[in-house]
């Protein structure tokens, strides 16, 4: 009997030099990769470790994100077995593009991301689709550029399954129509905002791709004429009709399908939709699990009756809708495993209903009674009583909720893993109770004045699993407070501590050890100043999002270690800052930098402007004085405005500090318009 020969381990590289690691099999250094793909500067640092790893990494890869389209040259030598594409951050991409893209991947490109880009044509779509005879996911969307001619190039694509066309107002019913009769194999269609497409585009696709499992047709200017094509869909599961204005009850009445796989329907924003029309359009659907009817007819009996008959019914939302007791009374005899409300900004709705409706759903994981300002505390007793699982609880604005009433959610709901106290008088003893939820991931308390860092310290040391904390004119809140969570937070992904007057340098290195954080609000922290942002760039190497502005104490010290280790920043306001020429041309190396709001700098001179706005390769969105627009060449501008970048110009007055306080910005949760 013959001995089989043992196989040498092959060498993983075509280099032949001795190397350590080439006892690892290609296998090991896969899977080793796999868990390195969300971190891209860990990637690089492997592939660089040996022409070994090198090698396979270049092979591994599927997935690509380049940050500029000039890029893309090098990645197509580099890459050869990619198969998701994603161009978003590419705001230039012309058909000579797309061509290379479609010849390089023709074999292995499944997907492609083209939602901000720009400047190609049909006729790079043709040949794009024509080639990748592959592609299953192709999003389009805000590409207002494109005609019919666009549409029957993506006609081609046969094997298409998922295709989103999202503020594509150019293209119409004739456009749609081409896509029907090419793409039927299509599960996923968005036509939101496609304004020029009606009822004919719609009844093409409803006919041809007959396997549409997910349609959105939000804001088209359709009728119930398509509806009854669309409801004959047998494997339709969400369907979107929000803002919907030609859909009414006299034409919903006229229905004669039904739609018995339907599990989503969103008729938000459809005023001309009562009960009546209602029940016609989901009669016959046995699966709805979610009904959407935000900004609607009035929350009645009868509007609530048409759900009885949906016993998996498990979300409703009603947001700004006015509610009656009559709808309560028969929201609460719903036979429906109800685990999502959502109420926010719902008229009408008082401690009597609320207390009523939640009483009969004990099973709701999410509830959001946002601005719903006649609860008290009699709400929060039994809600809190009644619903002991949840994990989900808004409740921004609601401000006649005593502060007594927040001791009840930490010491009932200890599963809640989200918490919007916005604009409420929770106070540091509420805090010490919702510190008992070691789940809570989300919690957001801007506008809070009661709390301080005695309550902030406790949640700090005892949440450690928090991943979004706003502090927003938290006024009471300083370096001891953010110190407990920059210690006790090692997931911290996100934390706005905007206008507060006791935030100092030490919050900022207290942060920095957070290692995980990706965006960092401290405008008008007065207290700041560029060694407290310097310990963030050094510390906080995935941040991308920072907002500065009016940080008067922040100057190009500041920049530079930004542009030093903070290579994964894309958005920045500096507005108001004592950043100079210096520092800007300093920002303008990060590679990943799409978006700078630069207004009243009163260091910055238009050769530094210029020489930064060249420098910056990746920049899709600029907001500048409209002083500069006489003071900067046009040759520049023309040539940024051709890459793709969008400049927009503000004529705003200096101002030294909001002048109207905490109360111009009232009932905001986390963000502020710049």
């Amino acid at each position: 009997m013959k001995t089989q020969s043992k196989r040498r381990p092959q060498p993983l590289s075509p280099d032949s030099s001795p190397n350590p690691f080439d006892i690892l099999t290609e296998e090991i250094v896969c899977k080793i990769l796999d868990h390195l793909h969300n971190d891209p500067f860990a990637t690089k640092a492997f592939s660089l470790t040996s022409k070994a790893f090198y090698f396979i990494e270049s092979r591994h890869r599927r997935i690509l994100k380049p940050l500029r389209p000039e890029l893309l040259p090098r990645i197509f030598h580099r890459y050869p077995f990619v198969s998701h594409l994603d161009l978003s951050m590419c705001p230039r991409v012309d058909d000579n593009r797309l061509n290379v893209i479609s010849s390089t991947w023709k074999a292995t490109l499944q997907s492609i991301n083209l939602s901000r880009s720009r400047f190609f044509t049909n006729a790079g779509l043709s040949s794009l689709f024509v080639n990748c005879s592959g592609l299953v996911e192709v999003d389009l969307c805000n590409a207002t550029q494109l005609t019919d001619l666009a549409a029957s190039a993506i006609a081609e694509a046969k094997n298409l399954e998922r295709l989103s066309l999202a503020r594509c107002k150019s293209i119409t019913d004739m456009g749609i129509g081409c896509i029907a009769v090419g793409c039927r194999k299509l599960t996923s269609l968005c036509l939101k905002w496609c304004l020029r497409v009606g009822d004919l585009g719609v009844e093409l696709i409803a006919l041809k791709c007959k396997q549409i499992r997910s349609l959105d047709l939000s804001y088209l200017p359709i009728t119930e004429k398509s509806l009854n094509s669309v409801l004959q869909l047998q494997h339709l599961e969400d369907l979107v009709l929000e803002g919907c204005h030609g859909i009414d009850d006299d034409g919903l009445s006229t229905l004669d399908q039904s739609c018995k796989s339907l599990k989503m329907l969103n008729l938000s924003n459809c005023q001309n939709v009562t009960h009546t029309g209602l029940s016609y359009l989901i009669n016959g659907t046995e699966q709805l699990q979610q009904i959407i009817l935000a900004y609607g007819s009035s929350v009645t009996s009868d509007l609530v009756k048409c759900l009885n008959a949906y016993s998996k019914l498990q979300s409703i939302k009603l947001d700004g809708c006015t509610v009656t007791w009559s709808g309560i009374k028969a929201m609460a005899s719903l036979n429906a495993p109800v685990k999502e409300l959502s109420l926010s900004k719902c008229l009408g709705l008082t401690d009597d209903g609320l207390s009523f409706l939640v009483q009969s759903h004990k099973d709701l994981r999410k509830l959001d009674i946002t601005c719903c300002r006649k609860i008290t505390y009699t709400s929060i007793d039994i809600i809190t009583n009644s619903c002991t699982s949840l994990t989900s609880l808004r409740m921004e604005s609601c401000s006649l909720i005593p502060k007594e009433a927040f001791v009840l959610i930490g010491a009932r709901c200890s599963f809640l893993e989200e918490l919007d106290a916005t604009d409420n008088e929770i106070d540091d003893e509420g805090l010490k109770s919702i510190s008992r939820c070691s789940k809570l991931s989300i919690l957001k308390l801007g506008i809070c004045s009661n709390i301080s860092d005695e309550g902030l310290a406790k949640v700090g040391s005892s949440c450690s699993m928090l991943k979004e904390v706003d502090l927003y004119r938290s006024v009471a809140i300083s370096d001891e407070g953010i110190a407990a969570i920059g210690e006790g937070c090692p997931a911290l992904e996100m934390i706005n501590i905007a206008y507060n007057d006791k935030i100092r340098d030490n919050s900022l290195i207290s942060l920095s050890k957070c290692r995980l954080l990706k965006a960092l609000e401290i405008r008008g922290c007065l207290g700041v100043s560029s060694i407290g942002l310097s310990a963030i760039a050094v510390g906080c190497k995935q941040l991308t999002v920072l907002d500065i502005k009016k940080c008067f104490n922040i100057n190009d010290n500041g920049m530079l270690p930004l542009a030093q280790f903070s290579q994964n920043l894309k958005q920045i306001n500096l507005s108001y800052c004592s950043v100079t020429d210096v520092g800007l041309v300093a920002l303008a190396s990060i590679s990943r930098l799409q978006n700078m709001t630069i207004l009243h700098l009163a260091g910055l001179t238009p050769n530094g402007l210029a020489a930064a706005l060249l420098a910056c390769r990746a920049l899709t969105k600029v907001k500048l004085h409209a002083s500069f627009r006489p003071l900067l060449p046009q040759s520049i501008l023309g040539y940024m405005e051709a890459h793709g970048c969008v400049f927009h110009w503000r004529d705003k007055a200096f101002q030294e500090m909001d002048p109207k306080g905490w109360k111009l910005h009232f009932g905001r949760s986390s963000s502020e318009v710049p």
